[in-house]
Protein backbone atom coordinates (compact mmCIF):
# COMPACT_ATOMS: atom_id res chain seq x y z
CA UNK A 1 0.00 0.00 0.00
CA UNK A 2 1.47 3.35 -1.01
CA UNK A 3 1.88 5.84 1.85
CA UNK A 4 -0.95 8.30 1.16
CA UNK A 5 -1.56 11.06 3.71
CA UNK A 6 -5.21 12.08 3.63
CA UNK A 7 -5.77 13.11 7.25
CA UNK A 8 -4.02 15.23 9.87
CA UNK A 9 -3.06 12.11 11.82
CA UNK A 10 -0.74 10.99 9.03
CA UNK A 11 1.07 14.31 8.63
CA UNK A 12 3.36 14.20 11.73
CA UNK A 13 5.29 11.22 10.36
CA UNK A 14 6.08 13.15 7.17
CA UNK A 15 7.00 16.32 9.05
CA UNK A 16 9.34 14.27 11.24
CA UNK A 17 11.08 12.99 8.09
CA UNK A 18 11.34 16.48 6.61
CA UNK A 19 12.72 18.09 9.76
CA UNK A 20 16.39 16.92 9.48
CA UNK A 21 16.47 17.22 5.66
CA UNK A 22 18.07 20.14 3.88
CA UNK A 23 16.77 18.96 0.48
CA UNK A 24 13.33 17.55 -0.33
CA UNK A 25 11.97 16.42 -3.71
CA UNK A 26 8.46 17.35 -4.81
CA UNK A 27 6.08 16.78 -7.68
CA UNK A 28 2.42 17.65 -8.20
CA UNK A 29 -0.58 16.34 -10.09
CA UNK A 30 -3.56 18.47 -11.12
CA UNK A 31 -6.79 17.99 -13.04
CA UNK A 32 -6.41 20.64 -15.75
CA UNK A 33 -7.50 18.18 -18.46
CA UNK A 34 -10.68 17.23 -16.64
CA UNK A 35 -12.17 20.26 -14.86
CA UNK A 36 -13.01 23.90 -15.52
CA UNK A 37 -10.93 25.26 -12.66
CA UNK A 38 -7.64 23.45 -12.26
CA UNK A 39 -7.04 22.01 -8.78
CA UNK A 40 -3.94 20.74 -7.01
CA UNK A 41 -4.83 17.05 -6.56
CA UNK A 42 -1.65 15.42 -5.25
CA UNK A 43 1.66 16.47 -3.75
CA UNK A 44 4.32 13.78 -4.00
CA UNK A 45 7.21 14.18 -1.57
CA UNK A 46 10.48 12.26 -1.37
CA UNK A 47 12.64 12.76 1.70
CA UNK A 48 16.12 11.44 2.52
CA UNK A 49 17.16 9.62 5.67
CA UNK A 50 20.82 8.70 6.33
CA UNK A 51 21.62 5.00 6.57
CA UNK A 52 24.84 3.22 7.36
CA UNK A 53 25.94 0.61 4.84
CA UNK A 54 27.77 -2.54 5.68
CA UNK A 55 31.19 -3.05 4.10
CA UNK A 56 29.66 -5.57 1.72
CA UNK A 57 26.97 -3.11 0.66
CA UNK A 58 29.47 -0.27 0.29
CA UNK A 59 31.66 -2.43 -1.94
CA UNK A 60 28.87 -2.61 -4.50
CA UNK A 61 29.57 1.01 -5.44
CA UNK A 62 32.36 1.88 -7.82
CA UNK A 63 34.47 5.04 -7.90
CA UNK A 64 32.44 7.95 -6.58
CA UNK A 65 29.17 6.03 -6.88
CA UNK A 66 27.50 4.75 -3.73
CA UNK A 67 24.32 2.73 -3.35
CA UNK A 68 21.02 4.25 -2.35
CA UNK A 69 18.46 1.81 -0.98
CA UNK A 70 15.23 1.79 -2.96
CA UNK A 71 12.82 2.46 -0.09
CA UNK A 72 9.73 3.13 -2.17
CA UNK A 73 6.86 2.15 0.18
CA UNK A 74 4.43 -0.39 -1.16
CA UNK A 75 6.11 -0.70 -4.55
CA UNK A 76 8.40 -3.45 -5.79
CA UNK A 77 12.11 -2.74 -5.48
CA UNK A 78 14.06 -2.48 -8.73
CA UNK A 79 17.14 -4.48 -7.86
CA UNK A 80 17.15 -3.04 -4.34
CA UNK A 81 19.38 -0.05 -5.03
CA UNK A 82 19.47 3.13 -7.04
CA UNK A 83 22.92 4.41 -8.00
CA UNK A 84 23.64 7.93 -6.74
CA UNK A 85 26.83 9.94 -6.86
CA UNK A 86 28.21 11.38 -3.65
CA UNK A 87 31.17 13.71 -3.52
CA UNK A 88 33.12 11.65 -0.96
CA UNK A 89 31.47 8.23 -1.24
CA UNK A 90 31.01 8.24 2.56
CA UNK A 91 27.26 8.53 3.12
CA UNK A 92 24.17 7.40 1.33
CA UNK A 93 20.48 8.11 1.73
CA UNK A 94 17.46 5.84 1.77
CA UNK A 95 14.57 7.55 0.04
CA UNK A 96 11.13 7.61 1.64
CA UNK A 97 8.20 8.65 -0.53
CA UNK A 98 4.87 10.10 0.53
CA UNK A 99 1.74 11.23 -1.29
CA UNK A 100 -0.25 14.07 0.26
CA UNK A 101 -3.89 14.47 -0.75
CA UNK A 102 -4.82 18.18 -0.85
CA UNK A 103 -8.43 17.29 -1.73
CA UNK A 104 -8.94 15.66 1.66
CA UNK A 105 -9.81 17.53 4.83
CA UNK A 106 -6.17 18.20 5.63
CA UNK A 107 -4.49 21.23 7.19
CA UNK A 108 -1.54 21.86 4.87
CA UNK A 109 -0.11 24.86 6.71
CA UNK A 110 2.36 22.76 8.80
CA UNK A 111 3.60 21.18 5.57
CA UNK A 112 4.07 24.58 3.93
CA UNK A 113 6.06 25.82 6.91
CA UNK A 114 8.23 22.69 6.88
CA UNK A 115 9.02 22.93 3.17
CA UNK A 116 9.69 26.65 2.69
CA UNK A 117 13.19 26.87 4.27
CA UNK A 118 14.45 23.78 2.44
CA UNK A 119 15.93 23.29 -1.02
CA UNK A 120 13.21 21.85 -3.22
CA UNK A 121 14.10 19.44 -6.02
CA UNK A 122 11.70 19.60 -8.95
CA UNK A 123 11.76 18.43 -12.54
CA UNK A 124 10.76 21.32 -14.84
CA UNK A 125 9.88 23.54 -11.91
CA UNK A 126 7.69 26.30 -13.35
CA UNK A 127 4.33 24.52 -13.44
CA UNK A 128 4.83 22.76 -10.08
CA UNK A 129 5.90 25.99 -8.37
CA UNK A 130 2.76 27.72 -9.61
CA UNK A 131 0.52 24.84 -8.52
CA UNK A 132 2.18 24.75 -5.10
CA UNK A 133 1.72 28.47 -4.74
CA UNK A 134 -1.94 28.25 -5.70
CA UNK A 135 -2.79 25.14 -3.67
CA UNK A 136 -0.40 25.40 -0.74
CA UNK A 137 0.50 29.10 -0.64
CA UNK A 138 4.07 27.84 -0.97
CA UNK A 139 6.97 29.92 -2.29
CA UNK A 140 10.33 28.21 -2.69
CA UNK A 141 13.36 29.82 -1.06
CA UNK A 142 15.86 27.45 -2.72
CA UNK A 143 15.39 25.35 -5.83
CA UNK A 144 17.12 22.50 -7.64
CA UNK A 145 15.51 22.14 -11.06
CA UNK A 146 16.80 18.93 -12.63
CA UNK A 147 15.90 20.11 -16.14
CA UNK A 148 18.05 23.23 -15.73
CA UNK A 149 20.88 21.06 -14.42
CA UNK A 150 20.88 18.57 -17.29
CA UNK A 151 20.62 21.29 -19.92
CA UNK A 152 23.62 23.01 -18.36
CA UNK A 153 25.43 19.69 -18.73
CA UNK A 154 24.56 19.58 -22.44
CA UNK A 155 22.11 16.66 -22.14
CA UNK A 156 19.53 17.02 -24.90
CA UNK A 157 16.95 14.42 -23.81
CA UNK A 158 15.73 15.80 -20.52
CA UNK A 159 12.33 14.22 -19.90
CA UNK A 160 12.19 12.49 -16.52
CA UNK A 161 11.74 9.13 -18.20
CA UNK A 162 14.84 9.64 -20.34
CA UNK A 163 16.92 10.73 -17.34
CA UNK A 164 15.82 7.86 -15.09
CA UNK A 165 16.67 5.39 -17.84
CA UNK A 166 20.01 7.11 -18.50
CA UNK A 167 21.18 7.28 -14.89
CA UNK A 168 19.41 4.35 -13.22
CA UNK A 169 18.54 1.96 -16.05
CA UNK A 170 14.85 2.02 -15.12
CA UNK A 171 12.00 2.38 -17.62
CA UNK A 172 9.18 4.56 -16.31
CA UNK A 173 5.72 3.94 -17.70
CA UNK A 174 3.76 7.14 -18.37
CA UNK A 175 0.35 5.49 -18.74
CA UNK A 176 -1.39 7.87 -16.29
CA UNK A 177 0.01 11.13 -17.65
CA UNK A 178 -3.40 12.43 -18.76
CA UNK A 179 -5.47 10.72 -16.09
CA UNK A 180 -8.02 12.47 -13.89
CA UNK A 181 -6.12 13.07 -10.67
CA UNK A 182 -9.24 14.30 -8.86
CA UNK A 183 -10.64 10.75 -8.82
CA UNK A 184 -10.99 9.19 -5.38
CA UNK A 185 -9.94 6.58 -4.54
CA UNK A 186 -7.03 6.55 -6.96
CA UNK A 187 -6.23 3.13 -8.43
CA UNK A 188 -2.85 1.57 -7.56
CA UNK A 189 -1.43 2.12 -11.06
CA UNK A 190 -2.00 5.89 -10.75
CA UNK A 191 -0.43 5.97 -7.29
CA UNK A 192 2.57 4.11 -8.69
CA UNK A 193 2.86 6.63 -11.54
CA UNK A 194 2.70 9.50 -9.05
CA UNK A 195 5.41 8.02 -6.83
CA UNK A 196 7.66 7.28 -9.82
CA UNK A 197 7.60 10.98 -10.69
CA UNK A 198 9.31 11.91 -7.42
CA UNK A 199 11.17 8.80 -6.27
CA UNK A 200 14.32 9.29 -8.37
CA UNK A 201 14.69 13.07 -7.99
CA UNK A 202 16.93 13.10 -4.91
CA UNK A 203 19.50 10.59 -6.22
CA UNK A 204 19.30 12.29 -9.63
CA UNK A 205 20.01 15.67 -8.04
CA UNK A 206 23.02 14.18 -6.24
CA UNK A 207 24.47 12.95 -9.53
CA UNK A 208 23.79 16.19 -11.37
CA UNK A 209 25.18 18.34 -8.59
CA UNK A 210 28.49 16.53 -8.74
CA UNK A 211 28.64 16.90 -12.52
CA UNK A 212 27.87 20.62 -12.30
CA UNK A 213 30.73 21.03 -9.85
CA UNK A 214 33.04 19.09 -12.12
CA UNK A 215 32.38 21.38 -15.09
CA UNK A 216 32.31 24.53 -12.91
CA UNK A 217 28.72 25.45 -13.74
CA UNK A 218 27.20 25.32 -10.27
CA UNK A 219 27.05 29.13 -10.10
CA UNK A 220 25.29 29.27 -13.48
CA UNK A 221 22.81 26.71 -12.18
CA UNK A 222 22.04 28.73 -9.07
CA UNK A 223 21.47 31.88 -11.14
CA UNK A 224 18.96 30.09 -13.37
CA UNK A 225 17.13 28.47 -10.46
CA UNK A 226 16.95 31.83 -8.70
CA UNK A 227 15.36 33.37 -11.78
CA UNK A 228 12.86 30.47 -11.94
CA UNK A 229 11.77 31.22 -8.37
CA UNK A 230 11.30 34.90 -9.25
CA UNK A 231 9.23 34.13 -12.34
CA UNK A 232 7.01 31.63 -10.54
CA UNK A 233 6.35 34.12 -7.74
CA UNK A 234 5.38 36.91 -10.15
CA UNK A 235 1.68 37.47 -10.67
CA UNK A 236 0.55 36.86 -14.23
CA UNK A 237 -2.00 39.55 -14.94
CA UNK A 238 -4.92 38.41 -17.05
CA UNK A 239 -7.09 41.14 -18.53
CA UNK A 240 -10.50 39.50 -18.60
CA UNK A 241 -11.72 41.39 -21.65
CA UNK A 242 -8.70 40.21 -23.65
CA UNK A 243 -8.80 36.48 -22.93
CA UNK A 244 -10.99 35.74 -25.95
CA UNK A 245 -8.19 36.84 -28.31
CA UNK A 246 -7.03 33.32 -29.07
CA UNK A 247 -4.39 32.47 -31.66
CA UNK A 248 -5.69 33.50 -35.07
CA UNK A 249 -8.09 36.16 -33.77
CA UNK A 250 -5.88 38.93 -35.15
CA UNK A 251 -6.73 37.93 -38.73
CA UNK A 252 -10.49 38.47 -38.26
CA UNK A 253 -12.38 41.63 -39.14
CA UNK A 254 -14.16 43.46 -36.26
CA UNK A 255 -17.58 41.91 -36.98
CA UNK A 256 -16.12 38.40 -36.86
CA UNK A 257 -14.21 39.46 -33.77
CA UNK A 258 -17.50 40.36 -32.07
CA UNK A 259 -18.89 36.92 -32.89
CA UNK A 260 -15.71 35.19 -31.71
CA UNK A 261 -15.81 37.09 -28.42
CA UNK A 262 -19.45 36.08 -27.89
CA UNK A 263 -18.73 32.42 -28.69
CA UNK A 264 -15.71 32.42 -26.37
CA UNK A 265 -17.84 33.80 -23.53
CA UNK A 266 -20.54 31.22 -24.32
CA UNK A 267 -17.93 28.46 -24.15
CA UNK A 268 -16.68 29.66 -20.76
CA UNK A 269 -20.22 29.55 -19.38
CA UNK A 270 -20.79 26.06 -20.77
CA UNK A 271 -17.47 24.79 -19.45
CA UNK A 272 -18.16 26.12 -15.96
CA UNK A 273 -21.65 24.57 -15.95
CA UNK A 274 -20.25 21.20 -16.99
CA UNK A 275 -17.07 21.55 -14.88
CA UNK A 276 -14.99 20.63 -17.90
CA UNK A 277 -12.06 22.38 -19.58
CA UNK A 278 -13.24 24.77 -22.31
CA UNK A 279 -11.58 22.71 -25.06
CA UNK A 280 -13.92 19.83 -24.14
CA UNK A 281 -16.82 22.05 -25.23
CA UNK A 282 -15.22 23.35 -28.44
CA UNK A 283 -11.59 23.70 -29.43
CA UNK A 284 -10.10 27.08 -30.35
CA UNK A 285 -9.76 26.30 -34.04
CA UNK A 286 -13.47 25.41 -34.14
CA UNK A 287 -14.35 28.68 -32.40
CA UNK A 288 -12.53 30.58 -35.14
CA UNK A 289 -14.23 28.58 -37.89
CA UNK A 290 -17.61 29.09 -36.25
CA UNK A 291 -17.13 32.87 -36.02
CA UNK A 292 -16.24 32.98 -39.72
CA UNK A 293 -19.20 30.71 -40.66
CA UNK A 294 -21.79 32.69 -38.71
CA UNK A 295 -20.53 35.99 -40.16
CA UNK A 296 -20.75 34.65 -43.70
CA UNK A 297 -24.34 33.47 -43.19
CA UNK A 298 -23.75 29.80 -42.46
CA UNK A 299 -24.76 28.01 -39.24
CA UNK A 300 -22.13 25.53 -38.05
CA UNK A 301 -23.25 22.45 -36.15
CA UNK A 302 -21.55 19.87 -33.95
CA UNK A 303 -22.89 16.38 -33.34
CA UNK A 304 -21.73 16.29 -29.73
CA UNK A 305 -23.87 19.32 -28.79
CA UNK A 306 -27.07 18.69 -26.85
CA UNK A 307 -30.22 20.47 -28.04
CA UNK A 308 -29.87 23.04 -25.24
CA UNK A 309 -26.19 23.68 -25.97
CA UNK A 310 -26.85 24.00 -29.71
CA UNK A 311 -29.58 26.57 -29.02
CA UNK A 312 -27.46 28.72 -26.66
CA UNK A 313 -24.54 28.50 -29.10
CA UNK A 314 -26.64 29.92 -31.93
CA UNK A 315 -28.23 32.55 -29.71
CA UNK A 316 -24.82 33.84 -28.61
CA UNK A 317 -23.75 34.21 -32.25
CA UNK A 318 -27.05 35.84 -33.25
CA UNK A 319 -26.78 38.52 -30.56
CA UNK A 320 -23.21 39.31 -31.63
CA UNK A 321 -24.16 39.43 -35.30
CA UNK A 322 -26.91 41.95 -34.54
CA UNK A 323 -24.77 44.11 -32.25
CA UNK A 324 -24.05 47.70 -33.42
CA UNK A 325 -20.65 48.45 -34.87
CA UNK A 326 -19.86 50.64 -31.87
CA UNK A 327 -19.77 47.46 -29.73
CA UNK A 328 -17.43 45.52 -31.99
CA UNK A 329 -13.93 45.00 -30.61
CA UNK A 330 -10.90 46.78 -31.98
CA UNK A 331 -8.93 44.10 -33.77
CA UNK A 332 -5.22 44.36 -33.19
CA UNK A 333 -2.61 42.80 -35.37
CA UNK A 334 0.81 41.98 -34.12
CA UNK A 335 2.09 44.94 -32.14
CA UNK A 336 5.51 46.47 -32.55
CA UNK A 337 7.36 48.14 -35.36
CA UNK A 338 9.56 46.46 -37.91
CA UNK A 339 13.18 46.05 -36.81
CA UNK A 340 15.60 48.58 -38.20
CA UNK A 341 18.72 47.62 -40.08
CA UNK A 342 20.77 48.42 -36.98
CA UNK A 343 18.58 46.17 -34.81
CA UNK A 344 18.95 43.32 -37.30
CA UNK A 345 22.71 43.80 -37.32
CA UNK A 346 22.87 43.69 -33.51
CA UNK A 347 20.66 40.59 -33.41
CA UNK A 348 22.94 38.82 -35.89
CA UNK A 349 26.00 39.70 -33.81
CA UNK A 350 24.36 38.40 -30.63
CA UNK A 351 23.31 35.22 -32.42
CA UNK A 352 26.83 34.61 -33.69
CA UNK A 353 28.28 35.01 -30.18
CA UNK A 354 25.61 32.77 -28.73
CA UNK A 355 26.13 30.02 -31.31
CA UNK A 356 29.91 30.19 -30.87
CA UNK A 357 29.60 29.85 -27.10
CA UNK A 358 27.07 27.02 -27.46
CA UNK A 359 29.39 25.07 -29.76
CA UNK A 360 32.37 25.54 -27.41
CA UNK A 361 30.42 24.49 -24.31
CA UNK A 362 28.22 21.78 -25.83
CA UNK A 363 25.00 23.60 -24.93
CA UNK A 364 21.81 24.17 -26.88
CA UNK A 365 21.92 27.68 -28.33
CA UNK A 366 18.31 28.36 -27.33
CA UNK A 367 19.13 27.51 -23.71
CA UNK A 368 21.69 30.30 -23.66
CA UNK A 369 19.26 32.75 -25.25
CA UNK A 370 16.13 32.26 -27.33
CA UNK A 371 15.57 34.05 -30.62
CA UNK A 372 12.94 36.22 -28.95
CA UNK A 373 15.36 37.21 -26.19
CA UNK A 374 18.06 38.16 -28.72
CA UNK A 375 15.62 40.26 -30.75
CA UNK A 376 14.41 42.02 -27.60
CA UNK A 377 17.98 42.84 -26.56
CA UNK A 378 18.87 44.00 -30.05
CA UNK A 379 15.93 46.41 -29.93
CA UNK A 380 16.71 47.56 -26.38
CA UNK A 381 20.01 46.47 -24.74
CA UNK A 382 18.59 47.37 -21.31
CA UNK A 383 16.29 44.35 -21.69
CA UNK A 384 19.26 42.02 -21.27
CA UNK A 385 19.04 42.05 -17.47
CA UNK A 386 15.32 41.28 -17.63
CA UNK A 387 15.35 38.35 -20.04
CA UNK A 388 18.73 36.76 -19.24
CA UNK A 389 20.68 35.90 -16.08
CA UNK A 390 24.37 36.89 -15.74
CA UNK A 391 25.92 33.72 -17.19
CA UNK A 392 23.72 33.97 -20.28
CA UNK A 393 24.56 37.64 -20.75
CA UNK A 394 28.24 36.84 -20.46
CA UNK A 395 28.07 34.18 -23.17
CA UNK A 396 26.45 36.55 -25.68
CA UNK A 397 28.87 39.36 -24.88
CA UNK A 398 26.55 41.50 -22.77
CA UNK A 399 28.69 41.68 -19.65
CA UNK A 400 27.63 44.21 -17.07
Amino acid sequence: MTNVIASNTGLPELLKKIDPADRVALDTEADSLHSYKEKLCLIQISVPSPVALSNAERSRGTGSTAAVRDAKPGLPARGGYVAASTSLGMTVQSVCDFIVDPLSNLDLEPLRQALEPREIVLHAADYDLRMLRRGLNFTASRLFDTVVAVRLLGIREFSLGALVKRFFGVELHKHSQKANWALRPLPPRMLKYAVDDVHYLLPLAAKLEEELERVHRRDWFQQSCGRAIELAAAERERIQDELWRIAGAGTLDPHMGAVLRALWQWRETEAELADRPPFHILQNRELLKAAESFTSGHVPDYKHFSARRRQTFREAAKIALQSPQSEWPVMRRRSGSRPTEEMRRRADQLRERRDRSAAQLGLEPSFIASRGALDAIAADPARATVVLVPWQRELIGMEE
